[in-house]
């Protein structure tokens, strides 16, 4: 194989035979369960990576149930995780602070291409009777449940596709060969061409376990807000780079050269 054509076909790992194809990444039928809750704003601003701001006034964690049956190249899994409500430079999005989903094509393609924090494990999003549930296990333990009473309430369907076109960041960390960080980028992307289905609200609960290789209960539940169900079709729009810590540390490092040998 020459050079050209290693280049030519390089979008992903492995060369010949790669882990996902080739975007856009449309969903149909996408379900959410969204449980808001608040907790420990200390142990909240030890996750958070600057230039990030939270508000401090309330510490507010999303944490989510993502139910996807029909997803264009990555098929039909389901994922977990939190969502911190930050701001970046006045505009107000989530951070995506740690995920849970059981298929290997998007766990590598969230990885290499947006640097979701994706991790394998076994999350479910279900109906069973009266109550919508979202359950996290991470090996044969179960690390978080989530409840929420099935289609109580009509939501706001505003307020709902706001939520969906904000943006949402992502630390991408990819290692040099020895080790050291050659890519720790803050990037930024948003859910295009959403169709909004059904928001529904009603009561919730939601409990975390804690795990030491899923440490979701790092950030504990001390209030419950609310509860969001929502159902979508949208795109998964790729990303730009917002933020380039390693250049800025290259930068402040040949600063302070410069100023030692000025003196």
């Amino acid at each position: 194989m020459q050079e050209k054509d290693v280049l030519g076909q390089a979008f992903a790992m492995p060369l010949t035979n790669p882990a996902y194809p080739p975007g856009p990444y449309r969903f149909i039928d996408r379900e959410y369960l969204i449980i808001t809750y608040r907790t420990d704003p200390v142990r909240l601003r030890a996750v958070v990576p600057e230039p990030l701001e939270l508000d401090e006034r309330d510490p507010i964690v999303n944490y989510e149930f993502i139910r996807m049956p029909d997803s264009t190249g990555f098929g039909d899994y389901t994922e977990t995780g939190q969502v911190i409500p930050v701001s970046f430079r006045g505009r107000k999005g989530g951070y995506s602070q740690c995920m849970f989903l059981n298929d290997e094509g998007p766990i590598a393609g969230g990885r290499e291409l947006w640097g979701f924090p994706k991790k394998l494990a076994n999350p479910t999003l279900r109906t069973e009777i009266d109550t919508l549930i979202g359950t996290l296990d991470y090996g044969p333990l179960r690390i978080a449940t989530g409840t929420m009473g099935f289609k109580h309430r009509q939501a706001d369907l505003t307020h709902a596709m706001a939520l969906l076109k904000a943006p949402n960041f992502l630390l991408k960390i990819i290692p040099h060969v020895d080790g050291t960080p050659r890519i720790c980028e803050l990037v930024e992307y948003h859910l295009e061409d959403i169709v909004l289905k059904g928001v529904w609200t009603g009561p919730a609960a939601l409990s975390l376990t804690p795990h030491a290789l899923a440490p979701v209960a790092e950030l504990p539940v001390l209030e419950v807000v609310s509860a969001t169900h929502i159902l979508a079709d949208l795109t998964l729009g790729l990303g730009h780079v917002v933020h380039d810590y390693v250049r800025q540390s290259s930068g402040r490092s040949l600063h302070n050269r410069e100023k030692s040998y000025a003196l």
